[in-house]
Protein backbone atom coordinates (compact mmCIF):
# COMPACT_ATOMS: atom_id res chain seq x y z
CA UNK A 1 0.00 0.00 0.00
CA UNK A 2 1.52 3.35 -0.69
CA UNK A 3 0.37 6.92 0.42
CA UNK A 4 -2.13 8.72 -1.04
CA UNK A 5 -4.50 11.85 -1.01
CA UNK A 6 -8.02 11.46 -1.78
CA UNK A 7 -8.94 14.65 -4.09
CA UNK A 8 -12.31 14.11 -4.62
CA UNK A 9 -13.94 13.45 -0.97
CA UNK A 10 -17.52 12.60 -0.41
CA UNK A 11 -18.98 14.77 2.09
CA UNK A 12 -22.38 14.34 3.48
CA UNK A 13 -25.27 16.40 2.20
CA UNK A 14 -26.55 19.13 3.24
CA UNK A 15 -30.04 17.56 2.94
CA UNK A 16 -28.84 14.50 4.73
CA UNK A 17 -27.52 16.62 7.76
CA UNK A 18 -30.85 18.20 7.85
CA UNK A 19 -32.63 15.26 8.18
CA UNK A 20 -30.63 13.99 11.25
CA UNK A 21 -31.26 17.02 13.20
CA UNK A 22 -34.67 16.75 12.30
CA UNK A 23 -34.40 13.18 13.53
CA UNK A 24 -32.23 13.70 16.67
CA UNK A 25 -34.50 17.02 17.23
CA UNK A 26 -37.48 14.76 18.58
CA UNK A 27 -35.38 13.07 21.28
CA UNK A 28 -33.56 16.43 22.49
CA UNK A 29 -35.77 16.89 25.19
CA UNK A 30 -35.07 13.72 26.56
CA UNK A 31 -31.14 15.09 27.29
CA UNK A 32 -30.38 15.22 30.95
CA UNK A 33 -27.72 16.99 33.23
CA UNK A 34 -24.89 15.01 31.24
CA UNK A 35 -25.88 17.85 28.47
CA UNK A 36 -24.17 20.77 30.12
CA UNK A 37 -20.73 22.23 29.31
CA UNK A 38 -18.02 23.81 30.82
CA UNK A 39 -19.36 25.98 33.86
CA UNK A 40 -22.82 24.33 33.14
CA UNK A 41 -24.93 24.16 36.05
CA UNK A 42 -27.66 21.89 33.94
CA UNK A 43 -30.22 24.36 33.78
CA UNK A 44 -31.42 25.41 30.31
CA UNK A 45 -29.95 28.38 28.23
CA UNK A 46 -32.87 31.39 28.52
CA UNK A 47 -33.82 31.24 25.07
CA UNK A 48 -33.40 34.24 23.16
CA UNK A 49 -36.62 35.67 21.08
CA UNK A 50 -36.21 37.50 17.97
CA UNK A 51 -39.16 39.86 19.18
CA UNK A 52 -37.48 41.17 22.25
CA UNK A 53 -36.64 44.68 21.26
CA UNK A 54 -33.70 44.67 24.27
CA UNK A 55 -31.81 41.83 23.10
CA UNK A 56 -28.88 42.30 20.89
CA UNK A 57 -29.81 38.89 19.05
CA UNK A 58 -33.39 40.49 18.37
CA UNK A 59 -33.57 40.75 14.64
CA UNK A 60 -32.34 43.90 13.47
CA UNK A 61 -32.93 43.90 9.71
CA UNK A 62 -29.40 43.63 8.43
CA UNK A 63 -28.28 42.81 5.31
CA UNK A 64 -25.14 41.22 3.60
CA UNK A 65 -22.93 38.93 3.03
CA UNK A 66 -20.30 36.98 5.66
CA UNK A 67 -17.38 35.30 4.28
CA UNK A 68 -15.77 32.75 6.26
CA UNK A 69 -13.83 29.77 6.35
CA UNK A 70 -11.33 27.00 8.02
CA UNK A 71 -11.96 23.79 10.20
CA UNK A 72 -14.55 20.83 8.92
CA UNK A 73 -14.91 19.78 12.01
CA UNK A 74 -17.93 22.16 13.08
CA UNK A 75 -18.89 22.38 9.47
CA UNK A 76 -22.27 19.72 9.95
CA UNK A 77 -23.74 22.33 12.64
CA UNK A 78 -22.14 26.09 10.75
CA UNK A 79 -24.29 24.80 7.65
CA UNK A 80 -27.24 24.39 9.67
CA UNK A 81 -26.97 27.39 11.97
CA UNK A 82 -26.63 29.52 8.69
CA UNK A 83 -29.37 27.69 7.22
CA UNK A 84 -31.85 28.57 10.29
CA UNK A 85 -30.01 31.89 10.62
CA UNK A 86 -30.76 33.03 7.32
CA UNK A 87 -34.28 31.90 7.17
CA UNK A 88 -35.57 32.51 10.21
CA UNK A 89 -33.64 35.15 11.99
CA UNK A 90 -31.91 37.72 9.70
CA UNK A 91 -33.45 36.82 6.12
CA UNK A 92 -31.12 39.51 4.59
CA UNK A 93 -27.87 37.83 5.84
CA UNK A 94 -25.93 35.43 4.11
CA UNK A 95 -23.31 33.32 5.96
CA UNK A 96 -20.80 31.62 3.45
CA UNK A 97 -18.55 29.30 5.00
CA UNK A 98 -16.56 26.71 3.03
CA UNK A 99 -14.73 23.98 5.00
CA UNK A 100 -11.52 24.12 3.69
CA UNK A 101 -9.67 23.03 7.13
CA UNK A 102 -8.07 24.97 10.17
CA UNK A 103 -5.01 25.82 8.67
CA UNK A 104 -6.60 27.46 5.50
CA UNK A 105 -9.03 29.17 8.32
CA UNK A 106 -5.64 30.73 10.08
CA UNK A 107 -4.09 31.28 7.36
CA UNK A 108 -6.75 33.42 4.90
CA UNK A 109 -7.93 34.91 8.50
CA UNK A 110 -4.40 36.19 9.09
CA UNK A 111 -4.20 37.17 5.51
CA UNK A 112 -7.16 39.03 5.76
CA UNK A 113 -9.32 37.26 2.80
CA UNK A 114 -12.13 36.45 5.11
CA UNK A 115 -14.45 37.52 7.52
CA UNK A 116 -13.97 35.38 10.04
CA UNK A 117 -12.08 32.16 10.23
CA UNK A 118 -12.49 28.73 12.63
CA UNK A 119 -9.89 26.49 13.43
CA UNK A 120 -9.65 23.50 16.57
CA UNK A 121 -6.18 25.16 16.78
CA UNK A 122 -6.39 28.42 18.71
CA UNK A 123 -4.16 31.18 17.92
CA UNK A 124 -0.88 30.77 19.37
CA UNK A 125 0.61 34.27 20.34
CA UNK A 126 2.87 34.52 17.67
CA UNK A 127 -0.33 34.45 16.05
CA UNK A 128 -1.87 37.11 17.31
CA UNK A 129 1.38 39.32 17.16
CA UNK A 130 1.53 38.51 13.32
CA UNK A 131 -1.96 39.57 13.12
CA UNK A 132 -1.39 42.63 15.15
CA UNK A 133 1.20 43.83 12.65
CA UNK A 134 -0.60 43.88 9.83
CA UNK A 135 -4.39 44.98 10.76
CA UNK A 136 -2.96 47.28 13.00
CA UNK A 137 -5.00 46.07 16.31
CA UNK A 138 -6.07 42.87 17.96
CA UNK A 139 -7.00 39.42 16.63
CA UNK A 140 -9.81 37.80 18.94
CA UNK A 141 -10.37 34.23 19.07
CA UNK A 142 -13.29 32.58 21.44
CA UNK A 143 -14.94 29.29 21.38
CA UNK A 144 -18.28 28.16 19.75
CA UNK A 145 -18.69 24.50 20.71
CA UNK A 146 -17.01 21.35 21.56
CA UNK A 147 -17.03 17.90 19.90
CA UNK A 148 -15.19 14.23 19.94
CA UNK A 149 -12.73 13.59 17.71
CA UNK A 150 -13.72 9.47 17.16
CA UNK A 151 -12.13 6.71 15.69
CA UNK A 152 -14.29 5.45 13.18
CA UNK A 153 -14.22 2.49 10.88
CA UNK A 154 -15.39 1.34 7.56
CA UNK A 155 -16.22 -2.19 8.83
CA UNK A 156 -19.69 -2.43 10.78
CA UNK A 157 -18.41 -5.12 12.61
CA UNK A 158 -15.47 -2.83 14.15
CA UNK A 159 -18.69 -1.01 16.18
CA UNK A 160 -17.20 -0.31 20.15
CA UNK A 161 -13.80 -1.88 19.71
CA UNK A 162 -11.94 -0.99 22.14
CA UNK A 163 -8.42 1.00 21.43
CA UNK A 164 -6.09 3.11 23.72
CA UNK A 165 -3.42 5.81 23.03
CA UNK A 166 -0.73 3.29 22.60
CA UNK A 167 -2.27 0.67 20.18
CA UNK A 168 -3.48 3.90 17.99
CA UNK A 169 -0.07 5.35 17.87
CA UNK A 170 0.77 1.85 17.02
CA UNK A 171 -1.92 1.87 14.40
CA UNK A 172 -1.26 5.14 12.65
CA UNK A 173 3.03 4.52 12.94
CA UNK A 174 1.96 1.53 10.69
CA UNK A 175 3.22 -0.59 13.76
CA UNK A 176 -0.20 -2.42 14.17
CA UNK A 177 -1.28 -3.76 10.78
CA UNK A 178 -3.93 -5.98 11.40
CA UNK A 179 -7.07 -6.33 13.21
CA UNK A 180 -6.26 -9.55 15.26
CA UNK A 181 -2.90 -8.31 16.05
CA UNK A 182 -2.18 -8.96 20.05
CA UNK A 183 -2.25 -5.48 21.37
CA UNK A 184 -5.46 -5.11 19.83
CA UNK A 185 -6.26 -8.84 21.03
CA UNK A 186 -5.39 -7.78 24.58
CA UNK A 187 -7.73 -4.88 24.95
CA UNK A 188 -10.85 -7.29 23.60
CA UNK A 189 -10.68 -10.69 25.05
CA UNK A 190 -14.14 -11.83 24.44
CA UNK A 191 -14.09 -10.61 20.16
CA UNK A 192 -13.41 -12.71 17.17
CA UNK A 193 -10.94 -10.44 15.33
CA UNK A 194 -10.46 -10.58 11.69
CA UNK A 195 -6.94 -10.53 10.14
CA UNK A 196 -7.71 -7.43 8.23
CA UNK A 197 -5.39 -5.19 7.00
CA UNK A 198 -5.49 -2.04 8.73
CA UNK A 199 -6.03 1.10 6.21
CA UNK A 200 -5.15 4.15 8.40
CA UNK A 201 -6.60 7.62 7.19
CA UNK A 202 -5.48 10.78 8.06
CA UNK A 203 -6.16 14.54 6.72
CA UNK A 204 -3.98 15.45 4.18
CA UNK A 205 -4.69 19.04 4.45
CA UNK A 206 -3.77 21.67 7.60
CA UNK A 207 -6.15 20.31 9.98
CA UNK A 208 -7.34 21.28 14.02
CA UNK A 209 -8.94 17.87 13.77
CA UNK A 210 -4.93 16.45 13.26
CA UNK A 211 -4.10 18.78 16.13
CA UNK A 212 -6.69 17.80 18.32
CA UNK A 213 -5.62 14.12 17.79
CA UNK A 214 -2.13 14.08 17.99
CA UNK A 215 -2.05 16.56 20.46
CA UNK A 216 -4.07 13.96 22.62
CA UNK A 217 -1.37 11.15 21.43
CA UNK A 218 1.87 13.17 22.32
CA UNK A 219 0.35 13.63 25.53
CA UNK A 220 -1.73 9.89 26.60
CA UNK A 221 0.71 7.47 24.44
CA UNK A 222 4.64 7.11 25.10
CA UNK A 223 5.36 5.95 22.03
CA UNK A 224 3.95 8.23 20.17
CA UNK A 225 7.19 9.92 17.97
CA UNK A 226 4.96 12.08 14.94
CA UNK A 227 4.74 15.36 17.26
CA UNK A 228 1.80 17.19 17.07
CA UNK A 229 -0.02 20.17 14.88
CA UNK A 230 -2.11 20.81 12.26
CA UNK A 231 0.31 19.17 10.25
CA UNK A 232 2.55 15.92 10.67
CA UNK A 233 5.01 13.60 8.81
CA UNK A 234 2.40 10.36 8.17
CA UNK A 235 3.90 6.78 7.35
CA UNK A 236 4.19 6.43 3.44
CA UNK A 237 1.72 3.05 3.80
CA UNK A 238 -1.40 5.50 4.80
CA UNK A 239 -4.06 7.09 3.01
CA UNK A 240 -4.75 11.36 2.80
CA UNK A 241 -8.00 12.76 3.08
CA UNK A 242 -8.95 16.38 2.27
CA UNK A 243 -11.06 17.55 5.70
CA UNK A 244 -13.06 15.39 7.74
CA UNK A 245 -15.08 14.86 4.37
CA UNK A 246 -12.04 12.91 2.75
CA UNK A 247 -11.06 11.37 5.63
CA UNK A 248 -14.61 10.15 5.90
CA UNK A 249 -14.47 8.90 2.74
CA UNK A 250 -11.65 7.30 2.59
CA UNK A 251 -13.03 5.08 5.51
CA UNK A 252 -16.05 4.18 3.85
CA UNK A 253 -13.63 3.31 0.97
CA UNK A 254 -11.66 0.50 2.79
CA UNK A 255 -13.12 -2.24 5.16
CA UNK A 256 -9.77 -2.22 6.89
CA UNK A 257 -10.16 1.73 7.15
CA UNK A 258 -10.17 3.39 10.49
CA UNK A 259 -9.92 7.23 10.83
CA UNK A 260 -9.91 9.91 12.98
CA UNK A 261 -13.08 12.32 12.30
CA UNK A 262 -15.48 14.81 13.69
CA UNK A 263 -18.35 12.72 15.70
CA UNK A 264 -21.05 14.43 13.67
CA UNK A 265 -19.30 12.37 10.42
CA UNK A 266 -19.32 9.42 12.04
CA UNK A 267 -23.69 10.61 12.91
CA UNK A 268 -24.67 10.92 9.57
CA UNK A 269 -22.35 8.59 7.64
CA UNK A 270 -23.29 5.98 10.05
CA UNK A 271 -19.52 4.71 10.92
CA UNK A 272 -18.84 2.04 13.43
CA UNK A 273 -16.83 3.47 15.72
CA UNK A 274 -14.62 2.64 18.60
CA UNK A 275 -14.13 2.46 22.27
CA UNK A 276 -10.88 4.70 23.82
CA UNK A 277 -9.44 3.95 27.18
CA UNK A 278 -9.44 7.28 28.99
CA UNK A 279 -7.24 8.15 31.66
CA UNK A 280 -9.04 6.53 34.51
CA UNK A 281 -9.19 3.52 32.76
CA UNK A 282 -12.54 3.24 31.23
CA UNK A 283 -13.42 2.12 27.40
CA UNK A 284 -15.91 5.57 26.23
CA UNK A 285 -17.85 5.62 23.21
CA UNK A 286 -18.21 9.36 21.71
CA UNK A 287 -21.82 10.70 22.85
CA UNK A 288 -22.60 13.49 23.91
CA UNK A 289 -22.82 12.93 27.35
CA UNK A 290 -19.36 11.47 27.35
CA UNK A 291 -17.78 14.86 25.42
CA UNK A 292 -19.63 17.09 27.88
CA UNK A 293 -18.37 14.18 31.04
CA UNK A 294 -14.78 15.62 29.01
CA UNK A 295 -15.41 18.82 29.84
CA UNK A 296 -16.40 19.08 33.68
CA UNK A 297 -13.15 19.50 34.95
CA UNK A 298 -11.60 22.11 32.22
CA UNK A 299 -10.85 25.83 33.42
CA UNK A 300 -10.72 28.10 30.39
CA UNK A 301 -8.38 30.86 30.82
CA UNK A 302 -9.11 34.16 29.53
CA UNK A 303 -7.33 34.27 26.91
CA UNK A 304 -9.09 31.35 25.36
CA UNK A 305 -5.77 29.42 24.61
CA UNK A 306 -6.11 25.92 25.73
CA UNK A 307 -6.22 22.00 25.24
CA UNK A 308 -8.41 19.24 26.67
CA UNK A 309 -6.34 16.49 27.68
CA UNK A 310 -5.92 13.92 31.05
CA UNK A 311 -9.65 12.94 30.58
CA UNK A 312 -11.15 10.37 33.32
CA UNK A 313 -14.00 9.65 34.85
CA UNK A 314 -16.91 8.62 31.85
CA UNK A 315 -15.66 11.38 29.39
CA UNK A 316 -14.27 10.24 25.88
CA UNK A 317 -10.79 11.27 26.09
CA UNK A 318 -10.22 13.06 22.40
CA UNK A 319 -12.24 15.94 22.66
CA UNK A 320 -11.51 19.34 20.58
CA UNK A 321 -12.93 22.92 20.54
CA UNK A 322 -13.68 25.26 17.88
CA UNK A 323 -12.46 29.10 18.10
CA UNK A 324 -13.73 31.43 15.73
CA UNK A 325 -11.24 34.53 14.81
CA UNK A 326 -12.33 38.30 14.28
CA UNK A 327 -10.92 41.64 14.74
CA UNK A 328 -11.21 44.56 16.68
CA UNK A 329 -11.08 46.64 13.44
CA UNK A 330 -11.10 47.08 9.81
CA UNK A 331 -14.70 46.25 9.13
CA UNK A 332 -17.29 48.40 8.14
CA UNK A 333 -20.23 48.85 10.16
CA UNK A 334 -22.53 46.61 8.31
CA UNK A 335 -19.95 43.62 8.31
CA UNK A 336 -19.33 44.74 11.96
CA UNK A 337 -22.96 44.56 12.97
CA UNK A 338 -23.54 40.93 11.21
CA UNK A 339 -20.45 39.41 12.51
CA UNK A 340 -21.54 40.27 16.41
CA UNK A 341 -25.01 39.72 15.67
CA UNK A 342 -24.89 36.32 14.21
CA UNK A 343 -22.43 34.94 16.79
CA UNK A 344 -23.90 36.38 19.44
CA UNK A 345 -27.31 34.49 18.06
CA UNK A 346 -25.36 30.88 17.34
CA UNK A 347 -23.64 30.56 21.23
CA UNK A 348 -26.23 32.55 22.87
CA UNK A 349 -29.82 31.14 21.33
CA UNK A 350 -31.47 28.20 22.23
CA UNK A 351 -32.23 27.19 18.03
CA UNK A 352 -28.55 27.00 17.94
CA UNK A 353 -27.43 25.26 20.59
CA UNK A 354 -30.35 22.57 20.49
CA UNK A 355 -29.00 22.22 16.44
CA UNK A 356 -25.49 22.14 17.91
CA UNK A 357 -26.94 19.23 20.57
CA UNK A 358 -28.40 17.52 17.46
CA UNK A 359 -25.26 16.83 15.87
CA UNK A 360 -23.22 16.14 19.24
CA UNK A 361 -21.39 19.04 19.58
CA UNK A 362 -20.97 20.28 23.34
CA UNK A 363 -22.43 24.14 23.04
CA UNK A 364 -20.88 26.43 25.77
CA UNK A 365 -21.96 26.52 29.10
CA UNK A 366 -24.00 28.70 31.28
CA UNK A 367 -20.66 30.01 33.05
CA UNK A 368 -18.43 30.43 29.70
CA UNK A 369 -21.79 31.67 27.22
CA UNK A 370 -21.01 35.54 29.01
CA UNK A 371 -16.99 35.34 29.23
CA UNK A 372 -17.84 34.72 25.13
CA UNK A 373 -20.01 37.25 24.61
CA UNK A 374 -17.58 39.84 26.11
CA UNK A 375 -15.66 39.29 23.29
CA UNK A 376 -17.83 39.24 20.49
CA UNK A 377 -18.68 42.32 21.69
CA UNK A 378 -14.90 43.69 20.95
CA UNK A 379 -15.27 43.30 17.24
CA UNK A 380 -14.40 46.73 15.49
CA UNK A 381 -14.27 48.29 19.03
CA UNK A 382 -10.95 49.91 17.99
CA UNK A 383 -12.57 51.98 15.34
Amino acid sequence: MTSTTLTKPRAASAAAITALALVLASCAGSQGPADAAPGDDAEPAEEISADDPDDDSASAGLSGELEGAGASFPNPVFQDWAFEYSSEVETGVQINYQSIGSGGGIEQFLQQTIDFGSSERYLRDEDLEAGAAARGCAAIQFPVLFGAVTLAFGDDEMEGLVLDAETIAGIFQREITHYDAPEIAELNPDRDLPNTEIIPVHRSDGSGTTSVFTTYLEDAAPNWTLGSGTEVQWPAETLGGQGNEGVTAGIEQNPGGIGYVNQAYAIVNDLATAAVVNEDGHAVQATLEATTEALEVLEIPDSFQFDILGVGGEGFPIVGANWIFAWECGYDDDTAEMLKHYWTWATQDQVAIDLARDLAYAPLGDGLRPRVQEVIDLINSQE
